[in-house]
């Protein structure tokens, strides 16, 4: 072996040891708001029916995981393993600015909104607003809406999808002074950095259809606008059923009005 071939063996060694340039991955952009326009989603899974309408056991779910007690109230809750990972990171920033926030809810199954739902359907629970809406609303359709002012029928609920809490108070009036002002204010100018957005907005503000207003209710975004994409064009109203009262759906167009009535700032553009 003569020493140019050995030193032309050596440099080939060499070269091939150096750094390689990065293979650039395509990404699939979600362009949700003027403000996080850059958050990308990658390799989106396809969602069934049955996820979309929550017939599913959290609990045995692979991408499903039970929240730390440090991150909620006394009840055991399970969420996303996506979710949880980014609302971990939100926790801590807002705890370095002196806010806590705590999750009052997170997944609920089909089995768990439909109890929910003929609660309040039946009675047995009274509306936000003292109203026993067995006693008091006897038109199917009315009794319906009055209950979708703030709880979603079952198989429509976001709560569903793993990808939505709610944080502290189940009250407006709560977050609306003292540390609770404090807590949605910083909701407000830092949750979309970890990819949370608030789906119930004011109504009237920016979307016309829909439950009302709820400054507790947040969104996990690389994850629910996919999903509320495909809700569009694989859930029907007719599919809504096994539950009372869920004749009522495809009169009131609960897909359309509800599903999708969210702030178009958390929605993917069109």
């Amino acid at each position: 072996m003569t020493l140019k071939y050995l030193i032309v063996l050596a440099y080939s060694i060499l070269t091939s040891c150096k750094p390689q340039n990065p293979v650039i991955v395509p990404t699939t952009k979600v362009a949700i708001s003027p403000v996080i326009d850059t958050l990308k989603v990658e390799n989106l899974p396809e969602y069934n029916i049955d996820y979309i309408m929550g017939k599913f056991d959290p609990a045995s779910h692979p991408d499903f995981t039970l929240i730390p007690a440090k991150y909620r109230d006394e009840e055991m809750r399970y969420i996303r393993k996506d979710v949880l990972e980014a609302y971990i990171k939100m926790y801590n920033a807002a705890a370095k600015d002196g806010l806590k926030l705590v999750i009052r809810s997170a997944t609920r199954n089909f089995e768990n909104q439909k109890r929910i739902w003929e609660n309040k359907w039946t009675g047995k629970t009274i509306l936000e607003d003292g109203t026993n809406a067995s006693k008091d609303i006897h038109d199917d359709i009315s009794r319906a809406k009055t209950i979708l002012k703030y709880s979603s029928m079952p198989g429509t609920s976001r709560h569903h999808w793993g990808t939505d809490m709610d944080f502290n108070s189940f009250d407006n009036a709560w977050f609306e002074k003292g540390e609770g002002q404090k807590l949605y204010n910083w909701l407000k100018a830092n949750a979309y950095k970890f990819g949370f957005c608030q789906p119930y907005s004011k109504m009237g503000s920016d979307r016309s259809s829909g439950y009302f207003e709820e400054k507790w209710h947040w969104t996990y975004m690389p994850v629910s606008v996919p999903i509320t994409e495909q809700a569009k064009t694989k859930l029907t109203n007719e599919m809504i059923q096994g539950f009372l009262g869920a004749k009522t759906a495809k009169e009131i167009d609960v897909v359309k009005n509800y599903i999708l009535g969210i702030s178009p700032s958390c929605m993917k553009a069109k």
